[in-house]
């Protein structure tokens, strides 16, 4: 078993859509970034990254090249799942907090584990979606931007490893 831990942060704007573990949020809102800025999946994908030594995601999918333009952060996360599968690796489990003082984000926590199951190929209760407020301190408390923090284990595949 290896276990990787993830971070991300993006800067608050209005106008932009809200889109955390796959889901569009209903916000007056969004995340400013390259790709659709979606924290959760981004600090699942360095979590996964990190658990094989793999580098980040700045690395696999650098913010400077047009192909990843407003790419879907949920099909990023694919092939990062195919790369652990390269490894001889596949996901075990990955627990998500999100640090963010608005919106609520428990109404929207069941159809995030289910979009990110799927795309980790694992059951949904092998994924946890955990979010917290920033008491008003610093710039998340002051609604500047959301943040997330993951961990993710992996664990040997059926299949075993596979040389590229």
């Amino acid at each position: 078993m290896r276990i990787g831990l993830g971070y991300d942060v993006h800067r608050i704007a209005e106008g932009r859509p809200l889109v955390l573990g796959g889901v569009r949020i209903d916000a007056p809102f969004g995340l400013v970034g390259h790709s659709d800025a979606d924290v959760v999946a981004h600090a699942i994908m360095d979590a996964l990254l990190g658990s094989l030594g793999l580098g980040d995601i700045g690395q696999h999918f650098p913010p400077d090249d047009p192909r990843f333009e407003g790419a879907d952060s949920l099909s990023l996360m694919g092939e990062v799942v195919r790369m652990v599968g390269r490894e001889g690796y596949r996901v075990g489990n990955v627990d998500v907090m999100v640090i963010a003082e608005r919106p609520k984000l428990l109404p929207h926590v069941p159809e995030m584990r289910k979009r990110l199951a799927e795309v980790l190929q694992v059951r949904e209760r092998d994924v946890s979606i955990k979010a917290t407020t920033n008491e008003k301190m610093g710039f998340i408390g002051r609604g500047e931007g959301i943040a997330a923090q993951a961990v993710a284990l992996v664990v040997p595949s059926d299949e075993g490893r596979r040389m590229p």
